[in-house]
């Protein structure tokens, strides 16, 4: 009887272990969508009376998308940031931008299907030649409308990003005015984004 319950308490024991166990495997948080509306891009402040083009004040909006936050000005050196932003054009955070090693890849599809990066898709860094996102209506994630000077974000554009610290996000751009209105007239102001990302913080090229 003695050794009958010695194996019983051995085995509850083993049980015990393995429930214990059993509970601390870490569960994979899902990756959700981040919204950011009216993010400053270099916003027109007024009218150049020499040229009557519009002027600015010449700033770009640093951005990290780790973090979710705008990123001084100051840390503009550093690999505090993913993008940045100034009017039409986006820079990420490597090669002649940054010293990280971010980049981008612009894709076609729909932002809640685009599930994954394929694993052959190379990431392009900024150079002094080009950008990883191209500028230019058409080029890359806008259309511009010259008769009525309008910047419009193309359908279907879905532009990957490779962070300054080597992970992946995936983005796309909704509108480029302020409050995004329904119908943009003089009154309109330009260089203000709203786009939605997910960010995947465990380095996979997977966004579930």
């Amino acid at each position: 009887m003695k050794t009958f319950n010695s194996l019983m308490i051995v085995s509850t024991l083993f049980v015990g272990l393995a429930s214990c166990e059993e509970k601390t495997v870490e569960v994979k948080q899902p990756v959700v969508a981040n919204l950011v509306e009216n993010l400053p891009a270099d916003p027109v402040t007024g009218v150049d009376p020499n040229t009557g083009r519009p002027s600015s004040l010449g700033k770009i909006t640093y951005f990290s998308l780790r973090e979710n936050k705008v990123v001084p000005e100051t840390d503009s050196a550093s690999s505090n940031w993913d993008i940045a932003l100034k009017g039409t054009t986006i820079l990420t955070n490597g090669g002649a931008s940054g010293p990280g090693n971010g980049g981008a890849y612009v894709a076609d599809g729909i932002f809640s299907e685009m599930k994954s990066i394929e694993p052959l898709v190379a990431f392009t860094a900024d150079s002094d030649e080009s950008l990883a996102v191209p500028t230019g209506s058409g080029n890359g994630w806008y259309n511009y409308n010259p008769q009525n000077n309008e910047v419009l974000p193309i359908a279907g554009k879905v532009l990957f990003i490779k962070t300054a610290d080597g992970k992946f996000a995936k983005m796309e751009i909704l509108g480029y005015y302020k409050d995004m209105p329904a119908i943009i007239d003089r009154s309109s102001q330009s260089r203000y984004y709203t786009f939605r990302y997910a960010y995947q913080p465990d380095g996979s090229r997977t966004f579930e």
